[in-house]
């Protein structure tokens, strides 16, 4: 016969209310440190606001001398490193989802793949400057000389290879995570009626999860718009507008980071932190809509 269990019920209640305590506390916590993060950059950020308006984003002027602030080169250049970065990440970053999702699930090969995926994502960001500057930058040069364009080296482009590489892990993890969701009995239904593995791919699974992998592709760009170190050591920093991809430039993330710690005077430090505020506030909401998209597809 088998013993009966019993429990105390007054100190099993007791542990449940103090775990859930501490759990509410946490993300409490978040929150509050989240929103602390948002007025700390709102309030340091108000003396340029009021000083600069919004001609401070449409502004070409950055000279500190003269107490001139315009942030229009760093947005064109934040945007365009972005953007040319996400370009460039994408069809990679589907391919592999693909590769691991219907052809190697499981086994040597797919394992292998994740762990490279999952090492390129610890690889410190000024590890990546430094292969940039040693490799990417001598292949970039050659080819700007065969295109007759200034052979800089570093640029827009240099930087936006480096960023698509940096991003890539994290759009691969969504874009694996997204078409995992695909149900089975779709894609057996299209090979019972003899369709190829091709055909499932780009009638049934793509069309499937586009919305899915848009939303993928919007969390990888929020990632993409704050990235610093390794393009601070690429973009070559000039605070004029790119002409072109392979031109030099600047984005707010690596100003910030090149000019916060000699930044002397109230409207200076203020319009760097606007621009941070404005970094904070663009990947907030672009993580926020990402998230509900990846919900609304997940339900």
């Amino acid at each position: 016969m088998i013993p009966a269990i019993t429990f105390k019920n007054n100190g099993i209640n007791f542990k449940e209310k103090a775990f859930k305590k501490t759990l509410t506390i946490s993300a409490i916590v978040a929150v509050i440190i989240l929103i602390a993060i948002f007025f700390t950059l709102l309030v340091n950020s108000f003396p340029s606001i009021k000083a600069l308006g919004a001609g401070f984003f449409y502004d070409k002027a950055w000279d500190p001398v003269a107490d001139e602030y315009g942030a229009l080169p760093f947005l064109v250049g934040t945007l365009l490193t972005s953007f040319l970065a996400l370009l460039i990440s994408t069809p990679f970053s589907i391919a592999v989802s693909i590769f691991l999702g219907e052809y190697y699930k499981k086994g040597i090969v797919a394992e292998t793949f994740k762990n490279v995926i999952d090492l390129l994502a610890g690889i410190p960001s000024v590890i990546y400057g430094f292969w940039g500057l040693f490799v990417l930058v001598p292949i970039v040069r050659i080819i700007e000389m065969k295109l007759n364009v200034p052979p800089y080296g570093v640029g827009i482009f240099t930087s936006s290879i480096i960023l698509a590489i940096m991003i890539l892990p994290f759009s691969v993890s969504l874009s694996r995570q997204v078409i995992s969701m695909v149900p089975d009995h779709l894609k057996e239904a299209a090979y019972s009626l003899g369709a190829t593995r091709f055909e499932v791919i780009t009638k049934i699974i793509i069309p499937y999860t586009k919305s899915g992998l848009f939303a993928g592709l919007l969390l990888a760009l929020g990632r993409a718009l704050g990235e610093t170190m390794a393009v601070t050591m690429l973009i070559g920093n000039t605070h004029s507008i790119p002409t072109g991809i392979f031109s030099p430039g600047n984005t707010m993330a690596s100003v910030i980071a090149n000019e916060f710690s000699e930044a002397t005077g109230k409207l200076y430090t203020s319009a760097l932190i606007e621009m941070g505020l404005f970094l904070f506030v663009v990947a907030t909401v672009i993580n926020i809509i990402g998230k509900q998209i990846i919900k609304r597809f997940t339900l």
